[in-house]
């Protein structure tokens, strides 16, 4: 039994300084899945309370046979799907960032440029708009997927999705994604007139 382990083991028997340590290993993960869903940080702070105050309310249930952190992420991947299905206009935040988990990568060199930098804002609008758009599941999925790293069948287990459904929604996402940034990349390309020669 490893630490971890037998921090569960101890806070399912009521040991509240095992279930502290628990918060301690984990609010930060949580913390940034909830951001990464709901784009606020006051909306992430208290989705992260919530998943741990389900997390102490449901602690027996835990099957000691699964990734501990795959049914803690699914606690606040499912918290966070229901807030977005109640929200009128769903929101994705990319902007913040830490040194575990790097945001989405847009390439930019490490020479301070302003006009670099001014592109490099515009193309993150560009993402937070277009991940906006996705379906909630999908959005828990990629964000699932490409910045915890999480498997096809961590993430199957932890959305109560088949593993095939899964591969099927990131592969849609994928496309989706893929589409949305080419089309609005080729919206902000500057309009020629009729008359003008294709080299202007």
């Amino acid at each position: 039994m490893n630490e971890e382990q037998a921090w569960v083991a101890q806070a399912q028997h009521g040991d509240d300084q095992a279930f502290t340590q628990l918060v301690e290993a984990y609010q930060k993960p949580v913390y940034n899945l909830c951001y990464r869903m709901l784009g606020e940080p006051e909306a992430a702070e208290d989705a992260a309370q919530e998943t741990f105050l389900r997390v102490f309310q449901h602690l027996a249930r835990y099957d000691p046979k699964r990734p501990f952190a795959t049914w803690l992420l699914s606690i606040a991947a499912h918290y966070c799907i229901d807030r977005l299905r109640r929200r009128k206009f769903p929101t994705f935040s990319i902007d913040e960032e830490d040194e575990d988990e790097p945001a989405f990568e847009i390439p930019d060199a490490d020479a301070p440029n302003p006009e670099r930098e001014s592109v490099r804002r515009e193309e993150k609008d560009k993402l937070h708009k277009i991940l906006a758009s996705l379906d909630e599941t999908d959005r828990a999925a990629i964000v699932m997927r490409y910045w915890h790293d999480a498997s096809e069948l961590e993430i199957a287990e932890s959305l109560g999705l088949t593993v095939s459904a899964v591969k099927s929604r990131l592969h849609r996402a994928r496309l989706a994604l893929g589409k949305r940034w080419e089309e609005s990349s080729l919206q902000s390309l500057p309009q020629r007139r009729p008359h003008e020669s294709p080299a202007f």
